[in-house]
């Protein structure tokens, strides 16, 4: 008779443990949900101011167009396309962030490679010299690389701009690829050697495609650093560039000496907010495994 007390003694304790953990869990959620409500709170009134106007804005706070009568309207959306020139901003952000993320990975992709699978001298002082350049401060390159540009008779064009987020973005690029490249198995590039594959051949062949979670990755970084950059486009376009003026030109442009037009920047703050949120949904299954990969190894 007391075997079926110590059989339910193992159960009872282990029912016990699972209520714990599931309580503990629905905790973890509710705190999570907490924070996430507190971290989308400015952001929704942001888009809620953004759909009032300017006597709403002014007289009240955005909670009150929760509820009837709501009050919202899309006018500060059609002023902003009516009165500033941010669609052509938009299209001159794309020609400009494409390039300067595609750029900058394709190198950083071979110099990744060669950093963790390819022996040459120098290589370990080379990649500490790539890393140590991810300190060097933005401003104390401007002045050198800018009279570079005009010495080449390029400055003021989309290419100085595509070189210099290329030269920014590469140190970190590399960092994160070769850390990513330095942690795949040895036994898949040794058997491709064995079988006679060349370098190139291993690298399109094996690392890339195992790079593709790191890539991603990358790729969400330096398309945001380029999208919302205003300083970089600034110094190397010139503000007098309007016709290849970026839309954060066009954002920072709204807002007279006269403080007019502060009603429009939400709306243009979320017209610029729309690819880079696109871009991320559509990459951030590979996000987190992008950036752990190669965080303890390589």
């Amino acid at each position: 008779m007391t075997t079926p007390v110590v059989i339910q003694a193992p159960l009872a304790q282990a029912r016990a443990r699972g209520q714990r953990f599931a309580g503990g869990r629905i905790g973890l959620h509710v705190v999570l949900i907490v924070l996430m409500i507190i971290w989308l709170l400015p952001t929704i009134g942001l888009l809620v101011n953004s759909l009032r106007s300017s006597a709403d804005i002014a007289s009240t706070g955005w909670w009150t167009s929760l509820f009837p009568p709501t009050g919202l309207t899309l006018d500060n959306f059609a002023k902003v396309f009516a009165e500033t020139d941010i669609a052509s901003g938009f299209i001159n952000s794309l020609f400009i962030t494409i390039p300067a993320t595609i750029i900058p990975i394709f190198v950083a992709a071979f110099a990744a490679y060669a950093f963790s699978w390819m022996d040459f001298p120098g290589r370990n002082l080379l990649f500490v010299v790539v890393v140590g350049l991810l300190v060097v401060p933005l401003q104390t390159t401007f002045i050198p690389i800018l009279r570079a540009f005009n010495g080449l008779g390029i400055a003021g064009t989309f290419l100085t701009v595509w070189l210099a987020h290329t030269g920014y973005g590469l140190p970190f690029a590399i960092f994160l690829l070769r850390n990513f490249m330095g942690a795949l198995p040895r036994e898949v590039f040794e058997s491709a050697y064995i079988d006679g594959a060349s370098p190139v051949t291993a690298f399109f062949r094996l690392a890339l495609p195992m790079t593709v979670p790191a890539i991603a990755a990358l790729a969400i970084f330096q398309f945001l650093f380029v999208w919302n950059d205003l300083l970089v486009a600034l110094i190397y376009l010139g503000a007098s560039a309007s016709d290849n003026g970026p839309m954060t030109l066009q954002i920072a442009n709204l807002v007279n000496s006269q403080g007019g037009g502060w009603e429009l920047l939400g709306p243009a703050a979320f017209i610029s907010m729309a690819l880079p949120l696109v871009v991320f949904f559509a990459l951030q299954r590979y996000f987190v495994r992008g950036i752990t990969g190669g965080a303890v190894k390589g």
